[in-house]
């Protein structure tokens, strides 16, 4: 059921369609209840479906005809996992910090002065 081809970048509705066992027009629905699936569309507007685009989608189909949820519930399914992956939280000493922000400050001043050029005013844009 899960047979995702390999060595391809994006994949086509008809292809994705037929992955996953649905019809085009359902998938296109689909895109209208689930934000995250948004598919980049080519040229002449046909959609282009990324593998982790149709990762989710296998994602939504389980969860819809399997798990019978309904839209509302399958959609905050999905967002709840996305939101429980774990993060790795660095921690820095209060030193590291402090010279963290030091050095971000001397960078944007050394910015600043780019900015401001030979005479010292700020360039002001053309209309």
């Amino acid at each position: 059921m899960r047979s995702i081809p390999t060595g391809r970048l994006y994949y086509s509705i008809s292809e994705v369609s037929d992955m996953i066992g649905v019809k085009p027009h359902v998938l296109r629905y689909w895109e209208t209840q689930f934000k995250m699936l948004r598919p980049k569309k080519g040229r002449g507007g046909a959609r282009m479906y990324r593998k982790r685009d149709v990762e989710i989608l296998f994602e939504v189909k389980q969860l819809l005809y399997d798990h019978r949820f309904t839209i509302a519930g399958a959609r905050r399914k999905l967002l709840d996992d996305r939101g429980n992956k774990e993060q790795m939280e660095l921690g820095f000493a209060r030193t590291d910090r402090e010279e963290m922000l030091r050095a971000l400050r001397r960078d944007l001043e050394g910015l600043l002065t780019m900015l401001q050029g030979p005479n010292g005013s700020r360039a002001r844009a053309r209309k």
